[in-house]
């Protein structure tokens, strides 16, 4: 899709919103843009900008007809209605790029809190059961696991060079395989995981990752294996994830994302076994400064007609 630059050189573009910018973003793009609320129709706005994860219904892109790019502010698009983009030839962008290096240290963290029990020994000390009751039971090691991943993108594929460099086995399931990659492709998610110590989720929900990781899966990765879900909630089959760790055909879960949130299953709050944290894997303050970067260099590039920065294959 062929994008003119904006005129009068003296007018400000226009961009609507999903919903209101973030004070860091209004602050450092208010003199750059006009902004409006998409609240109503408009035969003028060819820009969507869409902060957080504010869904985008089709709906909504009706009632834009000018409606040319959808920029979005975070890593997954799921919120957005990407068959009625791909329909109308619109261009959705992400903001991915600034966000990987932290997801993927975060992955990381979660595989080492799990597998070494971080959370549920700083608990029993916290408690007073270390003099009370002696040492907390010993946890396995993270170095020289065989770990698979799913979705071996900007996170994923950071995720396998941190992990690589504990000496874990790394091995990979995606769309396609990478052949710029060193690491083994996985045609098949449940040979992955029958595979795998540990299996992290770093990919995009779609049709068809809902639910990707269900029981079968699950029990595949086995009673010492353990699930980490830095990608989307609604990547697993969260009753089945409980179930399974609750007979313990699961051996441990380090989940940052739910499929309903703010809700979590309140079963996971009192298992040893499981770390969890409230979607925070993408976000430092770094982090909100790099995807304002992306942003910002989205939407200078759509409006002066140069190729965008971040693109999303749809």
């Amino acid at each position: 899709m062929e994008t003119t630059p904006q005129s009068p050189a003296d007018e400000k573009p226009l961009v609507f919103l999903a919903q209101p910018l973030f004070p860091e973003f209004a602050a450092a793009l208010a003199g750059r843009y006009r902004f409006v609320l998409a609240a109503a129709t408009s035969a003028e706005a060819r820009v969507l900008l869409v902060p957080g994860l504010a869904p985008v219904t089709a709906q909504q892109l009706g009632r834009l007809p000018a409606l040319e790019l959808v920029a979005g502010t975070s890593v997954g698009v799921d919120h957005v209605d990407l068959d009625t983009c791909r329909s109308r030839g619109l261009i959705v962008t992400n903001a991915g790029p600034a966000f990987a290096v932290d997801s993927a240290d975060y992955a990381v963290g979660l595989v080492v809190a799990v597998l070494r029990r971080v959370a549920a020994v700083d608990a029993y000390v916290r408690r007073g059961r270390w003099a009370a009751d002696g040492d907390y039971p010993l946890a396995t090691k993270v170095s020289g696991k065989r770990v698979g991943i799913v979705g071996l993108g900007n996170i994923g594929s950071r995720v396998a060079r941190r992990l690589a460099a504990f000496g874990c086995a790394v091995s990979y399931h995606s769309r396609s395989p990478k052949p710029a990659s060193p690491y083994t492709f996985v045609p098949a998610l449940l040979d992955l995981a029958a595979g795998s110590d540990v299996l992290v989720l770093s990919c995009a929900l779609t049709d068809e990752t809902k639910h990707m990781v269900n029981r079968e899966v699950m029990e595949a990765l086995g009673k010492d294996g353990v699930l980490i879900n830095v990608g989307r909630g609604g990547l697993v089959d969260e009753p089945e994830l409980v179930r399974c760790l609750r007979e313990g055909a699961l051996g441990g879960a380090g989940l940052d994302v739910y499929e309903n949130e703010p809700a979590v299953p309140p079963e996971l709050f009192d298992m040893d076994n499981v770390v969890l944290s409230d979607h925070r894997a993408v976000i430092t303050p770094e982090s909100i400064r790099g995807a304002l970067e992306v942003v910002t260099a989205n939407l200078d590039a759509f409006f002066s007609g140069r190729p965008l920065v971040s693109p999303v294959q749809l």
